[in-house]
């Protein structure tokens, strides 16, 4: 790492487009002074942001924290700390973040830090990297030689995060993993995060677009009445998760969501799970906002087209609450399957524009690509 003369620490951060760039200037106002205050060493910052694909046709930490080191050294930097939304893995961890205390260099995965409280705790964990790397040489059994342990809740006893292996031909001298079923299910949560499910909605008009109309004709169909006012509860909610798998199911084999390895290694084996969990939650919870969006606007429609006289002669139940709810609900999952079959006309870009992240995005096109050489 290099200090200038003045004091002052020029910090860089370097984040991929997209969700890293956005968190990454977020967290500018606030960073400079509150590194200041805790380096505690009359040294001032500056931060600045500059939003790059520089994990583009990489996954290897390796291979990124050369690239970060070539990008840093044409510029006049101090550190450099940089951002992805990827999940990146290293001798069969789940990477949280590697430091390099020699050339000021962090490479930080915003997966592993979970899906809740994002902004927070990347300021959280880029103010400990920053610290670390502009801090004092420690050498001791808290961390190999010329490193600096980091501190604070980033990797508190409560978080899933341990130090972990480094090798020896490799640029970080210090490594921390996402260990254990709490790490698992906190990288899965953050890469759920990275895709951003509520984009779903939006992202697929011309399956929406089938579903409420779907959705429009049934409430207005003599025997979805009659069904309606038969089914159970049991029956309803069976109807909702069997309309909601098959929307899942139907957009994951229609646009070919679902991560194939072509390794045989357990490691392997374990990150195609990771990803194609990341790809059930985050469709699932997608279509569950959907589905609940077709219940309002059903029941909206059922009370301004319904006859109560009509509904009560041919289904023999009078109109009240309780069946434009249960009308609403059973006309939801019709809906749902006729938005799955709409589904089929929207282009395979555009679903995986609207399921995932941009980095994970090129990633998958990457691997099709791949594949189709």
């Amino acid at each position: 790492m290099r200090v200038s003369s003045q004091d002052v620490t020029v910090v860089a951060l370097l984040a991929d487009p997209d969700a890293p760039t956005e968190i990454a200037r977020r967290m500018t106002q606030m960073l400079p002074g509150r590194l200041a205050d805790r380096s505690g060493q009359g040294r001032r910052f500056d931060v600045e942001v500059v939003s790059e694909p520089f994990t583009a046709e990489a996954e290897d930490p390796s291979t990124l924290m050369r690239r970060i080191m070539d990008r840093g050294s044409s510029e006049r930097w101090d550190i450099v700390v940089a951002l992805t939304d990827l999940p990146l893995h290293s001798h069969g961890r789940k990477l949280a973040v590697d430091l390099s205390h020699e050339h000021g260099l962090a490479l930080l995965s915003l997966p592993s830090l979970g899906g809740f409280r994002l902004q927070t705790r990347a300021r959280q964990a880029v103010e400990e990297a920053v610290l670390s790397l502009a801090g004092p040489r420690a050498t001791g059994p808290e961390g190999p030689p010329g490193s600096h342990p980091l501190r604070g809740p980033f990797v508190s006893r409560l978080a899933p995060i341990h130090p972990g292996q480094v090798g020896e031909e490799e640029i970080a001298d210090l490594r921390y993993v996402v260990t254990g079923p709490r790490g698992y299910l906190r990288v899965l949560l953050g890469m759920v995060r990275a895709n951003r499910p509520w984009r779903l909605v939006p992202g697929l008009s011309k399956a929406l677009a089938a579903a409420l109309a779907t959705g429009a004709v049934a409430t207005v169909n003599s025997t979805i009445w009659s069904l309606a006012t038969s089914l159970s509860t049991p029956r309803l909610v069976i109807a909702t998760v069997g309309s909601v798998a098959l929307m899942i199911g139907w957009l994951i084999v229609d646009a070919n969501l679902w991560h194939r390895t072509d390794e045989v290694s357990p490691e392997a084996r374990k990150r195609a799970a990771l990803y194609n969990a990341s790809t059930v939650v985050t469709l699932g919870i997608g279509v569950l906002v959907c589905y609940a969006g077709l219940v309002a606007i059903n029941l909206v429609w059922a009370l301004f087209i319904l006859n109560d006289r009509l509904f009560a002669s041919t289904t023999r139940t009078p109109l009240h609450g309780t069946q434009y709810w249960t009308l609403s609900w059973f006309v939801a999952s019709v809906a749902t399957v006729g938005g799955a079959l709409g589904s089929g006309l929207e282009s395979d870009e555009a679903i995986r524009a609207a399921a995932y992240s941009k980095r994970e995005q090129e990633r998958r096109s990457l691997l099709q690509d791949d594949r189709g050489d």
